[in-house]
């Protein structure tokens, strides 16, 4: 169960979605959306462009809901658009504006323009997030253009969460993402945006101050803009590696791929944090993976140890995968060629006597089965990380 799901008592995005798709399977309006790291990379500025662009082209154009924050060049390009009025909702006696879908809707233009993704739309709203308004939107035969920052993307928010230390409590399931038909990414160095902060074009100079001390720092704007160079190369590959496949050609490994092979062992957090430092320098994915052989039963405590050592690598942005097999090495090696692994790291339990005369190591049998890989193994004694 989503751990989403599971703390508020409420479905989770991803069981939203599938309600939604469930209620209407019919081939709906595109989705384009731009992607960025942080606040203030550009987004609405280049989704405005991009409206002036179409409608100049004769395209009906419909403002559906942008949000300026008072950036004077934003908001100067809303003019010449159509902007459909804003619905107002009142909860204990605070009246908010939240974009009319059903509005929208009606009016049904070409494409429609919804800024910020992730939100969450004021209690008494017909529908909670944003995006689900805008699957409503696209439902309805109606383009959609949209904006989203990195760190709301489902998978991502845990690992920044982790990785900065930051709450992200606005998210949007990867699958609405992931299954855009136009994903692009809206990049800008850290010290470029930093100096826009400081020139006033993103926040207020008292809000801007706080801002670069806390939240837009260097390190944590790099880290951001690390992964949101990595989600979008993953879409990329993906889009690639089924445009291969479509075409009939046999598919190899297309890009570098990271996986981890947990165990119930401490030292599979170091192969952890080693497997996403090096997908992270891959700018790729990392999953980690965990095999169970039939027919051997684990005891409760290392259940429990193999359990917290998958959980450890959800929080560090991993991919989790469990599997079984009749044989672990042919387990490990069939979801190595499955997810086109090129890199695989694991934990090497030192071997002692007739074992290690007699027997070929793990690694050396994973080699015998995929000889592509490139392994890497991590000591599991302390101190050798």
């Amino acid at each position: 169960m989503n751990a989403e799901s599971d703390r508020a008592g409420r479905p989770s995005g991803d069981e939203m979605l599938a309600r939604l798709r469930a209620e209407d399977r019919t081939k709906g309006g595109r989705l384009r959306v731009y992607l960025g790291m942080a606040p203030g990379v550009g987004k609405t500025y280049r989704m405005l462009e991009e409206a002036h662009r179409r409608q100049d082209r004769g395209t009906d154009v419909a403002v559906g809901f942008v949000e300026t924050y008072g950036r004077r060049f934003t908001a100067a390009l809303l003019d010449g658009l159509e902007v459909i009025p804003r619905a107002r909702v009142e909860h204990r006696g605070v009246v908010v504006e939240e974009m009319d879908t059903d509005a929208v809707i009606a009016r049904h233009p070409k494409v429609a323009l919804v800024d910020e993704l992730a939100h969450t739309n004021a209690p008494g709203s017909p529908r909670e997030k944003r995006w689900q308004d805008v699957a409503a939107i696209r439902a309805a035969g109606i383009d959609v253009i949209s904006t989203c920052n990195v760190q709301h993307v489902e998978s991502v928010a845990d690992a920044v969460e982790t990785i900065l230390g930051v709450p992200v409590r606005e998210r949007v399931p990867d699958a609405v993402v992931r299954e855009a038909d136009e994903i692009e990414l809206v990049d800008m160095s850290p010290q470029a945006l930093r100096q826009r902060m400081r020139h006033g074009n993103v926040y207020p100079p008292d809000r801007a101050a706080i801002a670069l001390e806390r939240f837009f720092t260097e390190t944590n704007l790099t880290a951001l803009r690390d992964l949101s160079l990595r989600f979008v190369a993953e879409e990329v590959d993906a889009q690639l590696e089924d445009t291969i496949a479509a075409r009939g050609d046999r598919l190899g490994p297309v890009t570098e791929r990271v996986m981890v092979v947990v165990d119930e062992s401490h030292a599979s957090r170091r192969a952890l944090r080693r497997g996403v430092f090096l997908a992270s320098a891959l700018r790729t994915r990392c999953v980690a993976l965990a095999v169970a052989t039939s027919g051997v039963e684990l005891s409760r405590d290392r259940q429990l140890d193999l359990q917290a050592n998958l959980d450890y690598a959800a929080d560090l942005g991993a991919e989790v995968v469990r599997g079984e097999s009749a044989d672990f090495v042919r387990g490990v090696a069939e979801v190595a060629r499955a997810q086109r692994v090129t890199h695989l790291v694991l934990v090497h339990h030192r071997r002692h006597g007739l074992e290690r005369l007699m027997r070929p190591s793990l690694a050396g049998r994973i080699l015998d089965e995929v000889p592509a890989l490139e392994v890497h193994l991590v000591s599991d004694e302390p101190g050798h990380a």
